[in-house]
């Protein structure tokens, strides 16, 4: 996305216990992406009612494109601190579920960046809990309003460079990725809002902002 997107023992045992574990199988790799270029602050911008329908058609097919299928898109209300900037902006975006391998959601990441302008696109990819790999986690909250995530944001300017920002369905289903070593900051963030932590669902993964330029495709059209 274009700037882009919580006591220890109890929640990291926790995290390990819910979704991940060893053997058990993995959800498909995700994609978090907009086609939004502009600042929002305001929540009742007209901008922040675009289903992204179409945009949705465009990344299935750069998903095909790449050899993959889109076996879900879910449309998110996305709240993102720029520290450069130092302010939160709202989106609309879409989280695609895609069956595609690790170098192949990467250039999937890419070829989204570039066509619609955005500094980078959020990928996630679930891993047993006990893989080497892991360096994020994803976690779920129920109960929880765009809103709520942006005024936390604002209120917290730890969680704002952590977690960057959240995405949530318009189920009001909070979705927060952040690095592995962060979920405390998770935890405390959600505590602060008013989420109930002990029913939110945690799991293990790895995440990777892609921008354009991580193309090699791209590079080596541009050198030519």
């Amino acid at each position: 996305m274009r700037n882009l997107l919580v006591a220890v023992t109890s929640v990291l045992a926790f995290a390990v216990s819910t979704g991940t574990a060893a053997g058990a199988p993995l959800p498909c790799p995700e994609i978090f992406a907009t086609n939004n270029t502009a600042i929002i602050t305001d929540p009742a911008d007209p901008r922040l009612r675009d289903g992204l329908v179409r945009f949705d058609r465009e990344v299935r097919g750069i998903v095909r494109a790449n050899g993959g299928l889109t076996t879900r898109s879910t449309l998110l209300d996305g709240v993102f601190w720029s520290s450069e900037l130092q302010q939160t902006t709202f989106e609309r975006s879409r989280k695609f579920d895609v069956t595609l391998d690790e170098e192949s959601l990467r250039h999937t990441a890419s070829t989204i960046s570039k066509q619609f302008r955005q500094e980078s696109v959020l990928t996630f990819r679930f891993l047993p809990a006990n893989s080497p790999k892991v360096d994020a986690v994803q976690v779920e909250v129920d109960g929880i309003t765009a809103t709520q995530v942006r005024e936390g944001l604002l209120a917290d300017a730890i969680a704002r460079e952590k977690l960057g920002g959240g995405s949530v369905t318009l189920h009001n289903k909070a979705i927060l990725i952040a690095d592995v070593d962060d979920l405390p900051t998770v935890r405390a963030f959600v505590t602060g809002i008013g989420g109930d932590i002990r029913k939110a669902k945690v799991r293990k993964g790895t995440w990777e902002f892609v921008s354009a330029e991580e193309n090699p495709l791209w590079n080596k059209q541009n050198a030519a």
